[in-house]
């Protein structure tokens, strides 16, 4: 069984072709000890399974139950589950998605990381089949009563039966944690939804990889001048807010293989559905020229975002100047103004 880097999936991924059958969809966010997706793939042949998981030892657990039950039927993807829905899957592909046990993020400051809101929602109703299942599971109270919120006033998914929730379900799994849950004398609450007749509008476009960013100007500052008038942050808000930290001073090997003094500006990119830490240099070039682009370092992937923290750190360093010349650039941003 192959593990996926969530930040490394196709956009969007071809799963059919990735499990060599065309068979039905379904994935599991949140899998925890993999006891619950496991249980899914051996129960359900026919179906392949997607687990998504944020915890690397639980992808492990995974990989290895699957190889002792000799399951071909089942991938898992680490990383963030908006990323693996947003980018990773097709339109109206899944056919069912299963949510146990949510973290409930109980702190006030928090709350805004719940994954289930009407957003999320949103999106996952854009990339499941007109019939597809929604299952959810929780035994925190106060997350309960925020999912039933969400989805009584949700247009895009409708429950199977005349209740929000059940507080028994004896068809599925008891998993590790539910067990402990109950005897905890906590109650459980089973949400057993379906994808509603309403068209969800795709507001969630999938992410794009362009070209590496190359800025050319022409400016008599050297890289010192340039270090020395950077302060600590620069920020850039927007709809994709920019934040340019820390810049350093390094050595990068050019396209010819030689190494040039450089610049590197720690850069943090606030860009849905992928933030990326990347790092942007200034290199030092003949002619009086300093070239502006990406570090490979963590092996950033190119997208607009990466373009706009390279076009807002070339109109800082045009600024400093009033000789410094814009010669050429590639980005798919504006540059100017």
């Amino acid at each position: 069984m192959q593990a996926f880097d969530a930040t490394r999936l196709s956009w969007p991924m071809d799963w059919d072709a990735e499990f060599g059958r065309k068979a039905p969809l379904f994935i599991e966010i949140g899998f925890g000890n993999a006891q619950f997706l496991i249980d899914l793939a051996i129960r359900h042949p026919e179906a392949n399974v997607i687990g998504v998981e944020i915890s690397l030892p639980s992808i492990k657990k995974a990989e290895k139950k699957a190889q002792t039950n000799k399951l071909e039927n089942i991938r898992v993807i680490h990383g963030d589950a908006r990323l693996a829905l947003w980018g990773g899957m097709p339109l109206n592909k899944l056919q069912r998605a299963y949510i146990n046990f949510p973290d409930p993020w109980h702190k006030a400051a928090h709350h805004h990381r719940k994954l289930i809101n009407g957003t999320f929602l949103h999106l996952l109703a854009t990339r499941m089949a007109g019939d597809g299942i929604l299952e959810i599971a929780t035994d925190d109270p106060g997350y309960q009563e925020h999912i039933t919120e969400v989805l009584e006033s949700d247009q895009y998914f409708q429950s199977q039966g005349d209740k929000t929730f059940e507080t028994e379900d004896l068809e599925r799994i008891r998993t590790k944690y539910e067990l402990k849950a109950l005897a905890e004398g906590r109650e459980c609450h089973y949400y057993h939804w379906e994808r509603s007749p309403q068209a969800a509008e795709n507001s969630f476009e999938y992410p794009e990889e362009i070209d590496m960013p190359h800025i050319m100007i022409q400016t008599p500052l050297s890289l010192d001048d340039i270090s020395e008038r950077y302060n600590n942050t620069h920020n850039y808000p927007g709809d994709t807010p920019v934040r340019h930290l820390q810049m350093f001073h390094t050595v990068v090997m050019d396209e010819l293989r030689e190494h040039r003094p450089a610049l590197l500006v720690e850069t943090h990119i606030a860009e849905d559905p992928m933030p990326q830490r990347i790092g942007l240099t200034i290199q030092s070039r003949p002619d009086s020229q300093v070239l502006i682009g990406l570090h490979e370092i963590g092996f950033p992937r190119p997208t607009k975002g990466i373009h706009l923290a390279a076009a807002h750190l070339a109109r800082w360093v045009l600024s400093l100047d009033e000789r410094n010349k814009l010669k050429h650039h590639n980005l798919a941003v504006e540059l100017t103004g």
